[in-house]
């Protein structure tokens, strides 16, 4: 453990992806770096631990299918694959159950998806063919800082417009059938937000793309895998991790030219007190806090029976049922009720991991919806919902453990009340995470920098957030103009 009256060259506070890529950062800089971290374990919402619900078997507690990080500037000079961590990226990288035994499944290969969608397999092709023939340009408005002009206009002015009629009462207009828009939107609710909205269109769109190329992948062995290459590497460049640290205030904290905060903003705010002018509270505490996630892991004797063969290949399963149900469900939500049948996201890494099975069984990975702060145990709410698309499931499940959202801070206290995005994805708070400034990394106290999902590009395992303010903390505290490779 550092002590406080020592000193160093920079401090990350949490080692979420995006603090971790942050440390690597500034450590290959040739920095002295410190990374503290709350928990006994690293790796904030990319870990991938034993809940001890039967020998061997290990769950992602937060994310499980990484297709941010595949498309991630930052993880492809990273270069994950020279550091052996193996992306499996499923034939069907998301499938839509329907009612009936039907389902909507969007392939890797768009023509195999299109074929499948019938009547309106042609629209799905004019809508996604061109997002996935610039998917570079895609990826780089979807994760850029929100305050850089994209390099591809003519892209960015077509997923704008696009993202007008899908996030719209328009959206419905180009689709004859109900499986392809049950499809789409079932992806918009990685936004945890009603449906349809702009946002919710906006992250269909991208990371509708990005399943048709390059694809969703899981990491063989888990999440934790990316979060030990990162740590395997800024330790080799100097760098330390001190787990089971929780800092509440900066006097715990080195003496540092730059501190870095993989936080929430009203964490980075209990942290800062009355350092921080008021001007910037204010607008913390105007910075919306999103819906909210339940947790609920499963260990099953088997592959989930999903009615429909071609769900059982999807490394992501979307269980919501049609537009319209899923709209009830998100809005229900949103209105801080439980749905009936809430919309639940769903994933069987054995599938495409077979080391993740253990004396013939398995974990399966469920979230679901839920008022913010909700204490309530939606096990059986989930269990009912994947049983009505997977008849036997329930026969299949040997133990269950649930997470309420009011649970979820005890182990990510950046999922305050249970909101994942750590703030809410809606169109203002796109870019203004937390605050409508220039340089959102930055606070207004030198060398405090804000390096979270509650930064652009927003949440998910992408690094991104991290790399940005890593970036400016070079230039503004280091005079480092240059970043360093990231390459093994």
């Amino acid at each position: 453990m550092v002590k406080a009256s020592e000193q160093v060259d920079a401090v990350v506070v949490g080692s979420g992806p995006n603090g971790l890529a942050a440390a690597v950062v500034l450590a290959r800089a040739g920095l002295g770096v410190q990374v503290f971290e709350a928990q006994r374990t690293i790796g904030g919402g990319a870990r991938t631990l034993d809940l001890g619900l039967a020998p061997g078997i290990v769950h992602d507690v937060c994310s499980a299918v990484h297709p941010m990080a595949a498309a991630s500037p930052f993880f492809r000079a990273f270069d994950l694959a020279a550091r052996g961590v193996r992306l499996n990226y499923p034939d069907v990288s998301y499938a839509q159950p329907l009612d009936g035994g039907r389902a909507g499944i969007a392939y890797r290969d768009l023509d195999r998806t299109v074929e499948g969608l019938g009547r309106d397999g042609r629209a799905w092709r004019r809508l996604m063919r061109p997002l996935v023939r610039h998917s570079p340009a895609v990826v780089e408005l979807a994760l850029s800082d929100r305050r850089s002009l994209p390099p591809d206009l003519l892209t960015s002015a077509q997923f704008a417009l696009t993202m007008l009629e899908q996030g719209s009462a328009l959206g419905t207009v180009r689709w004859k059938d109900e499986v392809a828009p049950a499809l789409l939107m079932g992806v918009a609710a990685h936004a945890i937000s009603r449906i349809p909205t702009l946002t919710a269109a906006g992250t269909a769109l991208s990371l509708g793309a990005l399943a048709h190329s390059p694809g969703w992948p899981l990491p063989v062995g888990g999440s934790q895998a990316i979060v030990d290459a990162l740590v395997a590497d800024l330790e080799a460049h100097g760098g330390t991790v001190h787990t089971g640290v929780e800092v509440t205030s900066m006097a715990q904290l080195p003496k540092a030219r730059a501190y870095l905060f993989d936080t929430n903003p009203w964490t980075l705010a209990g942290i800062l007190g009355d350092e921080l002018p008021a001007r910037y509270r204010r607008s913390i505490d105007r910075f919306k806090a999103g819906n909210a996630a339940a947790k609920v892991d499963f260990v099953l004797s088997g592959p989930v029976p999903w009615a429909h063969p071609e769900v059982r290949r999807a490394g992501t399963i979307h269980v919501g049922g049609t537009l319209a149900e899923m709209s009830h469900a998100e809005a229900e939500v949103a209105a801080g009720r439980h749905a009936d049948r809430p919309m639940v996201l769903a994933s069987d890494p054995a599938v495409f991991d077979s080391g993740r099975e253990v004396a013939g069984l398995r974990p399966f990975w469920t979230y679901a919806h839920v008022p913010a702060g909700s204490g309530i145990d939606v096990g059986d709410a989930v269990q009912a919902q994947i049983e009505r698309f997977a008849p036997g499931f329930g026969d299949l499940v040997v133990e269950r453990h649930t997470i309420p959202a009011s649970k979820m801070a005890d182990h990510n206290a950046n999922y305050r009340d249970g909101d994942i995005a750590a703030g809410a994805m809606n169109l203002w708070q796109i870019f203004a995470r937390p605050s409508i400034k220039w340089n959102p990394f930055a606070t207004p106290i030198p060398g405090v920098y804000l390096c979270s999902g509650s930064t652009p590009p927003g949440p998910a395992v992408h690094g991104m957030g991290g790399l940005y303010a890593a970036k400016r903390a070079l230039k503004t505290r280091f005079g480092i103009r240059t970043v360093p490779s990231l390459a093994p």
